[in-house]
């Protein structure tokens, strides 16, 4: 109101600064320091802006000529600023929680099917078993669904499946053309499934279902029997109740659990790893663990062989410990001081090469002790299961439900 009924002209506040004054104005305004003073309404550019822009001038001009509308719009813009970091309306408690679902609170559809049974469960590990899938690539796509999460706000994760939707679906750290050929594998094995069954599975599930069977595989092949729970009840979302600019922004600069980083930063590539590791709200030893095990299990991106320590790679082995931290070899830096390459002290033959990511675990104090522990002889076992207990973590970060 103040904007469009005033006539505005440039003028010097008294500290010298620029600032824009109503000319068709009587002098109301208090001043600040003398109560015998007043002034006339005063605006800075920025105000202006408002009414100046075309595009800013429709939308002010909307709220000036329709109060209950910007009545509304306030109210909702004041919801959703301190709500933000409450995650899914699911969290909300009390009598004061609005009945509408607003698309910012990344909404999710009801499961209104059957869900499936532990003996069907196992029906399916057996039929993703069976099919033409690698490790790999089963404990990527599910790693890339669920470590979305960020617990700064409580958004991302496995649940609603949004690994299949845009933009995630071509995002870079993704691999869009790779993810589509898993994804569209596991869909055949979904419907397949949900044809025949009275009950239903949704991708969502049998992503993560699919990356802990394939844990479990890896786990074997090494001669260690362990086994991951499995709770269904994701759903699968869809693009209409997807804000596709807002998602976009939880897009990862870096991931040091799968080597991935999008590009040179002025911060370091271990505390890149540190602080995803935070939003996954993951303590040291479980950081220390993933990345080992994630490393073995050949889930890099783009399978690259950075800190692939080991001859043996899809099984669930402790040998990136035991090889970091081999005195048989030196580290030296190859590439700016981001690849390093493991030389033989005697034959000066490369064995392995690394990045700031993996050689973390042998350079600061907590960290390799950490990973001293998992170099253990005696510790292989300890290590799978410790390392299929943080993954299902991860995997359930973002089931308030089950909470």
């Amino acid at each position: 109101k103040s904007l469009f009924e005033h006539e505005w002209e440039l003028v010097k506040s008294p500290a010298g600064a620029y600032q824009w004054q109503a000319t068709n104005a009587n002098k109301t305004h208090p001043d600040a320091f003398d109560a015998n003073k007043k002034h006339k309404p005063t605006m800075l550019t920025t105000d202006l802006s408002l009414i100046k822009d075309p595009v800013y001038e429709k939308i002010s001009r909307r709220f000036y000529e329709n109060p209950e509308a910007f009545n509304d719009a306030f109210a909702k813009a004041w919801f959703k600023l301190i709500h933000r970091d409450m995650g899914p309306k699911s969290t909300y408690w009390g009598p004061e929680v609005p009945e509408e679902t607003f698309l910012w609170q990344d909404p999710l559809p009801e499961a209104t099917y059957k869900q499936v049974s532990k003996e069907e469960i196992a029906t399916l590990k057996n039929q993703i078993l069976e099919a033409d899938f690698k490790i790999s690539e089963l404990v990527a796509t599910a790693w890339k669904s669920a470590s979305t999460y960020r617990h700064s706000d409580r958004r991302g994760g496995a649940n609603g499946a949004r690994i299949q939707l845009e933009p995630q679906l071509h995002w870079t750290i993704n691999e869009p053309e790779k993810l589509q050929k898993t994804l569209d594998k596991l869909r055949r094995l979904k419907d397949d499934f949900n044809t025949s069954h009275t009950s239903q599975i949704s991708l969502a599930d049998l992503i993560v279902l699919a990356g802990n069977t394939a844990v479990e595989k890896a786990a074997s092949k090494a001669g260690i029997d362990i086994a991951i729970d499995f709770f269904p009840g994701r759903v699968d979302t869809t693009d209409e109740l997807t804000d596709v600019a807002s998602v976009n922004c939880l897009e990862p600069i870096a991931d040091g659990f799968i080597n991935y980083k999008s590009k040179s930063y002025t911060i370091s590539t271990e505390e890149l790893l540190v602080d995803k590791a935070q939003l996954l709200t993951l303590s040291p030893p479980e950081m220390t663990v993933l990345v080992g095990g994630l490393r073995v299990l050949n889930a890099n991106f783009k399978q690259s062989k950075h800190g692939v320590l080991t001859d043996t790679p899809e099984v669930l082995t402790n040998d990136f410990f035991v090889n970091l931290l081999d005195m048989d070899y030196q580290w030296k830096a190859i590439e700016a001081d981001e690849i390093f390459a493991a030389e033989n002290r005697n034959t000066k033959e490369v064995k392995y090469t690394a990045t700031r990511a993996d050689l973390i675990f042998g350079s600061n104090s907590e960290l390799r002790a950490l990973s001293e522990v998992y170099a253990s002889h005696d510790y292989k076992e300890q290590f799978a299961k410790d390392f299929a207990k943080a993954w299902q973590k991860v995997m359930l970060l973002d089931r308030f439900d089950l909470a």
